[in-house]
């Protein structure tokens, strides 16, 4: 039986995740606070206008200067779907990481990413999966993930997803695939097939869906503007069929367009896959979020990203024992 929890003291209202019980607080009065930074649209402007000269996603760079796969994951070096383009990572920070784009186009409005485009770009994500599952059976989950402008933590303007398949679960995944099992065995029953059936039900956060998706807003949210998708009785990537990527795609097309009528200018998406190589779905389905991050003002990359706030991992670039050695250093000068 799902059971929402919350309660108010001093004004927060204090909520519990259905399914894992972790907390999050909610304090509407926050949003209306005053903020320091405005929006400096022609600074903006002027980054989408010098990063295309030198952006390496572009079409004509892109061949040139984006790496191949090996023959074994594809023959022509880079998936090809529609206008999406799946490459090699070269700064990876997971297992089998890649990158794919979305449009040749360098910069797109949240508005303007077409259901056919995210459906092209899906289907070729999932040839990609397919192949490195192939050549390495222990990289068994899959990762898909947006970083929209620098605030979501994306280094480039133009439209790009990443792709990753690892031998391990991160901690989000592991955590909500051990507690939906546990609700099996317990209730003999789908916790997602009843979150479904009971938002339905409620009507407070179910937003719209059929016989392959639901979408709706999470009950204990973990970003601002949290828009979760479920997909029905499919509990891994892998097992997506056209149908389904089509539904997320429309879904994710009218969601997008509400964001950027909300003044959203940035945002995260990720997916909470099952293993590519089990069907889960008797206890647990896939499912997606999608949360907004700060609009850009002031450019810059931000520190953290989807893998941070849904995923459960820290993604660091800079190792320990250089920041121990760089301290030391310097605090070695200061002393001479």
């Amino acid at each position: 039986m799902i059971k929402f929890q919350k309660f108010v003291r001093d004004q927060i209202e204090y909520r519990f995740d259905p399914l894992t019980n972790a907390q999050v607080r909610i304090n509407p009065a926050r949003a209306k606070r005053v903020k320091y930074v405005e929006p400096k649209q022609d600074e903006f402007s002027r980054l989408i206008q010098t990063s295309r000269l030198t952006c390496p996603f572009c079409p004509e760079r892109i061949e040139r200067e984006t790496p191949c796969f090996p023959r074994k994951i594809s023959v022509e070096g880079k998936i090809k779907v529609g206008e999406s383009l799946i490459f090699p990572n070269l700064n990876p920070f997971g297992e089998c990481h890649a990158v794919g784009t979305l449009s040749k186009e360098h910069f797109l409005h949240p508005d303007e990413f077409s259901s056919g485009m995210i459906k092209d770009n899906l289907l070729a994500v999932k040839h990609y999966v397919r192949c490195a599952y192939a050549q390495d059976n222990e990289a068994r989950y899959p990762i898909y993930m947006w970083n929209y402008l620098p605030p979501s933590a994306g280094s480039i303007i133009h439209p790009h997803v990443q792709i990753l398949l690892e031998r391990e679960p991160t901690p989000q995944l592991s955590g909500l695939l051990a507690k939906s099992l546990d609700y099996y065995e317990k209730e003999g029953e789908n916790y997602w097939a009843e979150l479904v059936n009971e938002e339905k039900r409620l009507g407070e956060r179910f937003i719209m869906g059929d016989a392959l998706l639901s979408v709706l807003a999470g009950f204990a949210p973990c970003g601002f503007n949290e828009v979760c998708f479920i997909f029905h009785d499919t509990s891994s990537l892998m097992q997506l069929d056209e149908r389904q990527m089509e539904a997320f795609s429309l879904c994710l097309e009218k969601v997008l367009k509400v964001y950027r009528d909300m003044g959203i200018g940035s945002f995260n998406l990720a997916t909470l896959s099952g293993p590519v190589d089990q069907d889960q779905s008797r206890f647990y389905w896939m499912s997606a979020k999608l949360i907004s991050r700060p609009y850009p003002r002031g450019i810059y990359t931000n520190d953290s990203g989807p893998m941070e706030r849904m995923q459960g991992v820290w993604v660091i670039d800079t190792l320990p024992e250089e920041v121990a050695s760089k301290i030391k250093l310097t605090l070695d000068k200061g002393s001479s």
